[in-house]
């Protein structure tokens, strides 16, 4: 697929529209297959009414087979346009018995509308949708894009944000709008709503492409990030060389402010004795002081200043807080910090996905092993994390060697459900890292943390099971985190914990100590014991080596794997967004959310989505024998959303069957048209709790063998 020359571009025409136009915001990417001498406009070819994307994206025309384009054509050399009244045209208004076919210029033109998702459809001029207001504005508003002032009458060049009442836009301005911000960037420029704007623009038209920003996409761009602040900023500079010079290693190298970043010092001028102290500028500590968060620091005058007044004593003495905490506040202050900063964390998977590749690397996973099978497949030279992954599942000792296409979210949803299960991790809700031994000569701890970064990047679920403790080592360092007793899974050692912590005399815990003695001192924490107040010490001592200096091992090569596609460094980065997803399970599903997940891509049968609403609503209030978790692991193979969203979107179907039908390969739910609600209800409980019950059955017949 090349694109066209500059020079040749006028002299092609569209073998759809027949026009030489190459005009990317009206009609798409202009594109000529020089091997076919084959020219197309993206969205005629999109929305042309009889023709499916049956290849990869590298394959034929933007993954459109080069024989089916030629079909297509033929298709269309039949029906007359009727706006220009010629023939070609290939798009059909999806309307029930509406007979009208139309170039897409022609429809642009005479005002049709062209749905850019689900089966693409458009919609003539007397059957496009239209947007509805209870509001009669008398003087006219502003575009909220161009800012020219508008009819705020919805119409077709005219469009009103379904969120905000106020904001109105041009048809043009918005599409220039979504073509430059990409899918990930483009919301309600009024309240930054991204999923109820987009939902009503694509309804509306408006093609919304696939793509990062072009903004981010220009070469340097942020390059002005990038540059460091590297200037004293103190009242009184005593650098000879003057405040711009910076000398590393030395009195005269420049530390920055850890609040803001943009204001420094040489550590001889606000007398630091090292770069490792912390130091914030007149403002920052303006305002941490103020908020009554810290205490104030006492006065200090520094040598040779003896005019010097407090505002020169706060900004030119070094901070007195961070190294006097304990590990424990240490990390209580970094998550603080972090908030300041608080991002989405499925916006932060998004951003981690744009890295993997259109290339694609297929597993052979057996479900009734899906450890094992997960790991010949990650553990496979030809396997890369940055590859797209296929799976296909197979059954084991199979003769026919059969296989069928199988679900990537589902294949990451059991593999965390065995992980967390697995002799790698202990403790019953909250989990920290086990010793195993075996698991460790087989180097098992770096696959476990290289399984949770690929689910989290590759749209699978996230673990939900770490306890705090874990997180926060992998977050701050095992140096700057103190374990609790939950932490401790082993009944034998709780119980000494315990012992010594109900201790109320000196000779109690001096027996109590005797007793352990043999353990304490295997586990290097034995002490000696003058007052009851040891008792503190010797317990942080004892949960220190037992959960965390006992499985140090694992713990770094669980950690090691979970720097795999950059998963750790975000962690680290956004402590607050990443501790909901790895240390909690997500919130239960409802009617509600379940409804709002799952789009229609066909035209629906409005009695049978009225009897999926009710279905959804009786199944929320207990009514019915199944559950939402299973409705929707009967559509995707997931019991709960994952982190970075669905992809593809779920969708529905409304057939013509008794039995409805999941496809978890597209994230499909096919639901029957019935004639009666309780008839929907009994095919839809039917159907969903024993095919999830026979899956069962099936898994276990084959461990049983």
């Amino acid at each position: 697929m090349n694109e066209n020359k500059p020079g040749d571009s006028q002299n092609l025409a569209c073998v759809f529209c027949r026009k030489n136009d190459d005009c990317p915001n009206k009609y798409g990417e202009k594109k000529t297959n020089e091997k076919w001498n084959l020219t197309v406009h993206y969205y005629c070819l999109l929305m042309s009414s009889g023709i499916w994307q049956r290849g990869k994206e590298e394959e034929g025309v933007y993954g459109f087979l080069i024989e089916d384009i030629r079909k297509e054509v033929n298709r269309a050399s039949k029906l007359k346009c009727c706006i220009c009244k010629k023939n070609g045209a290939s798009i059909g208004c999806v309307a029930p018995r509406c007979k009208r076919s139309y170039h897409f210029p022609c429809g642009l033109q005479r005002e049709c509308i062209f749905q850019f998702t689900g089966n693409f459809a458009s919609f003539c001029w007397n059957h496009r949708p239209v947007q509805i207001t209870s509001n009669n504005y008398k003087e006219s508003l502003p575009c909220t894009i161009c800012l020219e002032f508008i009819q705020p009458i919805p119409s077709y060049n005219v469009l009103r944000s379904p969120c905000c009442k106020n904001a109105w836009f041009h048809r043009d301005c918005l599409q220039v709008q979504a073509i430059n911000a990409g899918v990930f960037f483009f919301r309600c420029t009024i309240c930054n709503n991204s999923d109820i704007f987009q939902k009503e623009m694509l309804r509306m038209g408006i093609h919304i492409p696939e793509k990062d920003a072009s903004w981010e996409l220009e070469e340097n761009a942020y390059q002005e990030l990038l540059q460091h602040h590297e200037h004293c900023d103190v009242r009184r500079c005593r650098c000879k060389e003057g405040r711009d010079y910076n000398a590393p290693d030395s009195k005269w190298e420049i530390k920055l402010c850890q609040c803001c970043g943009s204001s420094g010092t040489h550590l001889a001028c606000s007398s630091l004795r090292s770069w490792e102290q912390n130091w914030e500028c007149l403002e920052c500590r303006g305002i941490i002081y103020n908020s009554g968060e810290f205490r104030k620091a006492k006065k200090h005058v520094l040598p040779n200043s003896n005019n010097v007044g407090i505002t020169d004593c706060l900004l030119e003495e070094s901070s007195p807080k961070l190294p006097r905490q304990s590990p424990g506040s240490q990390s209580k202050d970094l998550l603080r910090q972090g908030s300041k900063f608080r991002r989405n964390v499925s916006t932060l998977l998004i951003e981690l996905g744009f890295q993997i590749k259109k290339k694609t690397k297929r597993l052979y996973i057996n479900k009734a092993n899906i450890w094992n099978s997960a790991l010949d497949g990650f553990r496979n030279k030809n396997f890369n994390p940055l590859y797209a992954i296929e799976v296909a599942y197979v059954i084991e000792n199979d003769n026919f060697g059969s296989e069928q296409p199988g679900s990537k979210q589902e294949f990451l949803s059991l593999l965390m459900q065995h992980l967390e299960n697995s002799s790698l991790f202990e403790g019953s809700l909250s989990k920290n890292l086990s010793l195993n031994s075996q698991a460790l000569k087989e180097n098992l701890y770096y696959e476990a943390g290289k399984m949770v970064a690929i689910s989290l990047v590759h749209g699978g679920p996230s673990p939900g099971f770490f306890s705090k403790t874990l997180f926060n080592c992998l977050v701050y360092g095992p140096e700057n985190t103190q374990p609790i007793l939950d932490d401790v899974s082993d009944f034998d050692v709780a119980q000494i914990i315990i012992r010594i912590n109900t201790t109320t005399t000196v000779a109690d815990l001096k027996s109590v100590v005797n007793e352990c003695s043999n353990y304490l001192e295997f586990i290097g924490c034995l002490r000696l014991i003058t007052t009851l107040s040891d008792k503190y010490m010797l317990v942080k001592d004892i949960l220190v080596y037992h959960v965390i200096q006992r499985v140090q091992e694992p713990f770094e090569s669980f950690k090691q794997g979970l720097k795999a596609l950059g998963v750790l460094e975000k962690i680290q980065a956004y402590p607050e967004a990443f501790c909901s997803i790895l240390c909690h399970k997500p919130d239960s599903l409802s009617a509600k959310i379940l409804s709002d997940l799952f789009t229609v891509h066909t035209l629906p049968d409005v009695k049978a989505l009225g009897f999926w609403n009710s279905y959804l609503q009786a199944v929320e209030d207990g009514k019915s024998t199944t559950t939402m978790e299973d409705i929707l692991i009967f559509a995707t193979g997931c019991s709960s959303i994952p982190p970075a969203g669905f992809k593809p979107t779920p969708s529905i179907e409304c057939l013509h069957m008794d039995f409805p039908v999941g496809n978890k390969c597209s994230n499909c739910l096919a639901i029957p048209i019935t004639n009666t609600y309780k008839e929907f209800q009994e095919n839809m409980d039917f159907a969903i709790r024993n095919t999830l019950r026979l899956e069962k059955e099936k898994n276990s017949h084959y461990i049983g063998h």
